[in-house]
């Protein structure tokens, strides 16, 4: 297909080289990225500079592009993501992005994977993005651990990212939020195939079944776990860069950047196929 790859890290990560903007609209680099994604969680194209049309005609390959909340003008399934309110009305909210999460987890299946590229990066190299294997960090686990997590669910809302953020929000901000769905998930979350990962991040409020203190110190404990060094993955931003993610073995976050930062993405994400168990 006219590309390169490398391995980023022995178990997260494949970068490839060779191919722009529209090249990436073909059926053998969409079935190359959907095998690299399964290996390794993460795939980025450096420098790439696919426009618009192009990322969602890619992400189509790729499976079931979504409409998301305030799409461009132009693209249902284009999402700005900056802190720049002129150009996004969701730019307020996007201080919960710093912490780690993922996406969808109060939708009935998150998101299957995330494609996010660079329009602009910041000017002072602010704004990386980490990744955090959840299947390695699942695979680690003591088999003990792991046999006390069966059928353990956690519940997954939008007011609880946003209180890792803002913790003491104005009674209208906490009733916004609260107008937003919660959703009950697994912290295992067993595939088809059996492969295993943890569905674990800052959505996640309270365990199913716990006092609020228990499952508290259990959901960040195995947050801890999960981002260790040895799981993690930081990309450095280059103009033009796109990244994509399983959304559903990977906890991410943004490193902070500034609400007057020059960094803008565009995203896109793919509707989840799996039930979970």
């Amino acid at each position: 297909m006219g590309a390169t790859t490398k391995k980023i890290t022995p178990n997260t990560g494949t970068e490839f080289s060779g191919l722009t903007g529209s090249q990436l609209v073909d059926k053998g680099v969409a079935d190359d990225t959907l095998a690299a994604l399964e290996e390794t969680g993460v795939v980025v194209f450096r420098e790439a500079g696919i426009d618009d049309e192009s990322l969602v005609a890619f992400a189509k390959l790729l499976g079931n592009a979504l409409p998301l909340p305030m799409g461009s003008h132009k693209y249902k399934e284009i999402q700005r993501i900056t802190r720049d309110a002129s150009q996004s009305k969701l730019a307020a909210y996007r201080e919960a992005t710093f912490y780690w999460h993922i996406d969808g987890t109060t939708g009935p299946v998150p998101d299957k994977a995330t494609l996010l590229t660079a329009r602009q990066v910041s000017d002072d190299g602010e704004g990386d993005t980490e990744f955090a294997n959840t299947y390695a960090a699942y695979e680690a686990l003591p088999a003990e651990e792991k046999a006390q997590l069966e059928g353990v669910r956690a519940l997954h809302s939008f007011t609880a990212s946003q209180l890792v953020a803002n913790p003491d929000p104005t009674p209208e901000e906490r009733a916004a939020w609260d107008r937003n769905p919660t959703r009950e998930q697994p912290v295992v979350w067993t595939r088809g195939n059996g492969r295993r990962s943890l569905l674990v991040g800052s959505t996640a409020g309270e365990v199913v079944g716990l006092p609020a203190d228990e499952g508290r110190a259990l959901l960040d404990r195995l947050l801890a776990w999960a981002t260790q060094p040895q799981f993690v993955l930081r990309h450095r931003w280059r103009q033009g860069d796109l990244v994509i993610w399983d959304n559903t073995g990977m906890l991410h976050r943004a490193l902070p950047y500034g609400p007057t930062s020059t960094r803008l993405m565009h995203r896109a994400s793919l509707a989840g196929e799996e039930a979970v168990a």
